[in-house]
Order: C-alpha cells, then structure tokens, then sequence
C-alpha cells in the first residue's frame, strides 16, 4: 500500500534582508527535501532590477507585480520553497491571498554579519547601500503568522535541519 500523497504541498518562503542567506538555505533545503528552489529574484520585472541596481529601493508600487508573480508561483500547489524578502507583513498577507498555506522562515542573522557578506559579493542590482532601507522596512513576523525565526548564526546545514524539524519534513 502506496502512502496517500497530498495534492497541495506546503509552500516554504524564506524571507529576510539581502544577505540573510535566504538563496543559500533555499537551495539546501530543496536539496533535503526533494522540492523545488526559486529566487524570487528572478521573479522581478527588469524595472526593478534595474531600479535596484542604481541604489534606489523599490516602493510598494514596484513590488505589488513581483509580490502577485511570487504568489501565483506558491499557489502551484508543488510546495516550491521561495527566497522573496517579504519584508513586510503587507506583503507576506498578498502572499497568502495566491497561497495560504505558506510558512513564513524569517532568517536572522545580526546585522555586522548581514553587513559582511553584502559588502564581500557583487549581486547584479542589489547593492549593499540598499541593507540599511532593508532593515528599516523588515517589520518582523507577528504572533498570528505561520512561521517562525530563526537566527543564522549556526551552519547552513543546522539552519536547514532547524526549519526541517520545525516542519516535519
């Protein structure tokens, strides 16, 4: 006897500021659990990214398209694991709207380390100019969210294994 496979998978975003490590973690845990990985970067309209590699920070104008491309993908139905900022609840209740199921893993490493690794990669259209607007516009998970923090002061492998646990994967 074959077990029951659900017909909708829960959807996993990992969410955070730029250098959180939301694409490092993404792709591992995929990795571990046998689902797909998408970056939401992708996801954006070539205006933002261009927009974001001059320095200028997205209003909520410019990331109401991307936010509705992100959620129609979460609602496949295939539980895709998603890096996408979702840095405020706005946008993670417009995410829920497309998929409502989705858990929400908020990554949290401190800021001198969020400063490090932006400042040590060349990322196309995200400067490190743009972490302190991040941060100011990061509004954290409320208590009635389905999700959770997790600070990233640990290993890459111990991350995944966290967020693994905390789902039952």
């Amino acid at each position: 006897m074959s077990p029951e496979i659900p017909s909708f998978i829960q959807p996993i975003v990992l969410m955070g500021v730029s250098g959180s490590g939301k694409t490092t973690v993404g792709e591992r845990l995929a990795e571990a659990s046998g689902r797909i990985f998408i970056d939401g970067d992708d996801l954006h309209p070539a205006a933002n990214k261009e927009k974001m590699a001059r320095g200028i920070p997205l209003t909520d104008d410019d990331r109401w398209p991307w936010l509705h491309r992100v959620g129609e993908r979460l609602a496949v139905g295939d539980g895709p694991i998603v890096a996408c900022s979702a840095l405020r609840r706005a946008y993670r209740d417009a995410l829920r709207e497309s998929a409502p199921g989705t858990f929400f893993a908020l990554l949290n490493p401190p800021r001198d380390v969020l400063a490090a690794r932006v400042a040590s990669r060349h990322h196309e259209y995200m400067p490190a100019s743009l972490l302190d607007s991040q941060l100011a516009t990061l509004e954290p998970l409320a208590a009635d969210e389905n999700g959770a923090l997790f600070d990233v002061d640990e290993s890459v492998d111990e991350v995944v294994a966290s967020i693994r646990a905390r789902l039952a994967l």
